[in-house]
């Protein structure tokens, strides 16, 4: 009975399909071969080679076993290497947590190391500031004012000073440690540079002293002034107002001895009220003779060489009262003028500036303790000037003051120096009405003269347009000046034409003042001219 597919289970069929691919059960179909025989030779086949696998395998127990062991020993082997890898590891993640932990705490270290040098920094700046040192007190107590050690010994007390209230307010505990050494170093501080300032001061009051000398000296230790004010306002004022009362007197006394024996070098003729341009008669009787004493009458209107004292000795060195006496030399009024204010121009700005200094002043502050020093001065100056001018009948002299005044104010702008610009527009305001006064009382007398009085009347230039042509160019020779002419500049424009117009002048407060003086001077000529022409005869033909 055939078999069909149907009655062998799949897995086998599955199992007959696997054996009919394999190439010998193949080649053993398409042979023709009966698969029992075939079955059985394999059959025996296979135990032939159990067999010898046997044998074979008999014959090598020996290495079979002694591999066996090697393989047991290299388990082991394996095995120990296999714990110490696992402990390895096990290390391992423990070394990466102590790592993660070490950079945790070197973190937090280096926190606290930059919070400590930090601390450090500032607790170690604050005991510095804080704690006085031998060497301080050595110098504070010992060593004279003028050496470099007490000086810079000084700045350094100060500072802790100023250190300590600043804590005091910070209510730091440490303060009440070193207050009283400080105090008591402060104190004698303040006694040993009190004690020097003084005797600086006193020593301006000894005669023929040099008193800009112990100025550098005190200047060389303004210091000195600076801690009194930040420490001992009390003591910083007894200082300064001993230097005000001792050199406001210094000052007063050589002015005024100054401008006494200055005011004996100045020419014996003058000139007066009678010395006006219109006047009629050059010549004046004597009083204790009969005969005519003839006077020159040159300098009332021309310049000549006075013009220098606004142009090459402006700044020239003052004048030397027994130096002059004894070479019995004589000056004029503006020459004086000029060597007095020069001094005060000088001593001024000095003073000014080491106000400025050593007071540690500035604006308002220091003009108003410079009129503390200079007032007296300056008040002696102008009553003096002041009864001068009065009686003053030289308009030129007047004339040269304006200028010096004028430029000896721009020279103090010019060394920024604003201590005497009161003064100098009170000595302007002084002067200038007086010469108004005169150039009127020309030009009055010049509109009253009378040609038919003057004699020897003939067509050579009169002599009051002499008197008017030299007097002009006095004036504008004298404020050309002042762009830079020369003092030759007057005698040439005296030989000038006497009846040229004046120049136009340069513009300016003198310009402004001296334009319509000069206008209605100018217009007094004009009419004498006329009346002049009126007394001769016949007019001169063309």
């Amino acid at each position: 009975m055939e078999a069909t597919a149907d009655q062998f289970p799949e897995r086998v069929l599955d199992h007959i399909e696997e054996n009919l691919a394999d190439d010998e059960v193949r080649q053993a179909l398409q042979s023709g071969v009966d698969l029992r025989d075939y079955s059985r030779q394999v059959e025996s086949q296979l135990d032939a080679a159990q067999a010898l696998s046997i044998q074979d395998y008999l014959g090598q127990a020996v290495n079979i076993a002694r591999l066996h062991r090697q393989i047991k020993d290299c388990d082991s082997v394996l095995e120990r290497m296999e714990a110490m890898l696992c402990e390895f590891q096990s290390d391992l993640g423990n070394m990466s947590q102590e790592i993660q932990q070490l950079q945790q705490e070197s973190v937090r270290m280096n926190v606290k190391l930059k919070n400590r040098q930090a601390v450090r920094g500032e607790l170690s700046q604050f005991v510095d500031e804080m704690v006085v040192p031998e060497q301080m007190i050595s110098h504070i107590l010992d060593t004279p004012v003028t050496e470099r050690q007490f000086l810079e010994q000084l700045h350094e007390l100060n500072h802790k000073i100023n250190f300590v209230k600043e804590q005091s307010y910070k209510e730091a505990r440490s303060c009440a440690d070193v207050r009283d050494i400080l105090e008591k170093l402060k104190l004698k501080a303040i006694s040993k540079i009190r004690d020097f300032l003084m005797q600086k001061i006193y020593s301006f009051r000894k005669p023929m002293t040099n008193y800009q000398n112990a100025q550098n000296t005190m200047l060389k230790y303004r210091f000195f002034n600076e801690f009194l004010i930040n420490n001992e306002r009390h003591v910083a004022k007894e200082v300064s107002d001993e230097y005000l009362d001792t050199t406001s007197k210094m000052y007063y006394s050589y002015f005024k001895e100054y401008q006494s024996r200055l005011m004996k070098l100045q020419f014996n003729i003058l000139a007066d009220r009678d010395d006006v341009m219109g006047m009629e008669e050059p010549t004046r009787r004597s009083l204790f003779s009969s005969r005519q004493t003839l006077r020159n009458k040159a300098t009332v209107f021309s310049l000549g060489s006075r013009g220098a004292v606004v142009g090459a000795d402006l700044e020239a060195p003052i004048i030397i009262p027994h130096a002059a006496q004894a070479s019995d030399q004589k000056f004029t009024f503006e020459s004086l003028f000029r060597s007095l204010h020069y001094a005060l121009l000088d001593n001024s700005c000095r003073e000014y500036l080491f106000l400025c200094d050593f007071f540690v002043l500035s604006g308002n502050q220091a003009l108003n303790m410079f009129n503390l020093v200079m007032g007296k001065t300056l008040s002696l100056f102008h009553k003096a000037l002041e009864a001068y001018f009065s009686d003053c009948h030289d308009a030129i002299a007047l004339y040269l003051c304006i200028q010096v005044v004028a430029k000896f104010k721009a020279i103090m702008h010019r060394r920024q120096v604003p201590a005497l610009d009161s003064y100098w527009t009170l000595m302007s305001d002084l002067i200038w009405p007086r010469f108004t006064q005169l150039v009127q009382s020309h030009t009055l007398s010049v509109a009253r003269s009378d040609p038919s009085k003057f004699s020897h009347l003939d067509t050579r230039p009169h002599p009051v347009l002499r008197r008017y042509a030299e007097f002009i160019c006095a004036l504008l020779s004298v404020t050309d000046l002042g762009s830079g002419a020369t003092g030759a500049a007057p005698a040439a424009a005296s030989a000038a034409a006497p009846a040229a117009a004046p120049p136009v002048l340069a513009s300016g407060e003198e310009a402004s003042r001296l334009r319509p003086l000069l206008g209605e001077l100018r217009d007094a000529v004009d009419a004498f001219l006329q009346r002049l022409a009126r007394e001769f005869p016949h007019s001169r033909s063309a």
